[in-house]
């Protein structure tokens, strides 16, 4: 990763699930690991020197940049208010230039960190991130990578810690562009057929390049 911008990481895993019945989602096991295992490791992997992660304190499987643990307050304030708690929960001195945004239900969390980072320092000075979009084109915000800066900025505008905002709130004012991605990297887990369907793909294809020995 020599030569890269530094780059920090949020992760994003203290939601509801309301349609999974409430079940503890960032852990449930896609491929023989946990969806925040794979988000964690997704950052690692990339680059990323520090991990926020805003969701109830988990074990994690073998992680190997500095984390800390942190809430939205009060708790589930939606995904804008959990990346405000992220940034107000580290200090704007010596940031990295980037911090890569990812929710923490993708079972391919990894191949999509990749995506985002792979022209990191190639990015005009005019742009303040860039995210991924599903296979219908909608921005997919929460699989990102963003300027610190200007998103620490935005997180500032926000009234009331953002609290039930709209992610798109937060990053109305930034300069996002959006870049295609294969259909099954920006898929996540909202529902049990959702998490079945990544299921079976991680056990019909268990040599992806995701999963290649690093």
């Amino acid at each position: 990763m020599s030569g890269r911008p530094r780059l920090g990481a949020i992760v994003l895993a203290g939601g509801r699930a309301t349609r999974l019945d409430g079940a503890d989602k960032p852990l449930l096991d896609v491929g023989g690991r946990s969806l925040l295992d794979r988000a964690a490791d997704a950052a690692a992997t990339v680059g990323a020197v520090a991990l926020t992660i805003v969701g109830p304190e988990s074990a994690l499987s073998g992680v190997e940049i500095p984390t800390r643990w942190v809430r939205e307050e009060p708790p589930f304030g939606g995904p804008a208010a959990a990346i405000v708690a992220a940034l107000a929960a580290t200090s704007a001195a010596g940031a990295p230039e980037w911090t890569l945004v990812l929710a923490g239900d993708l079972p391919h969390a990894e191949e999509a960190a990749r995506l985002l980072v792979a022209d990191l320092d190639l990015f005009p000075a005019d742009t303040d991130g860039v995210c991924l979009a599903d296979a219908s084109g909608r921005p997919q915000w929460l699989t990102g990578v963003y300027r610190t800066r200007a998103l620490r900025e935005a997180a500032s505008a926000l009234p009331e810690r953002g609290r039930d905002a709209a992610v798109r709130a937060l990053l109305d004012d930034l300069a996002v562009a959006v870049l295609r991605a294969p259909a099954h990297v920006t898929d996540d887990v909202d529902t049990w057929e959702d998490l079945h369907r990544a299921r079976r793909r991680f056990a019909s294809a268990p040599s992806t390049a995701e999963e290649a020995p690093r």
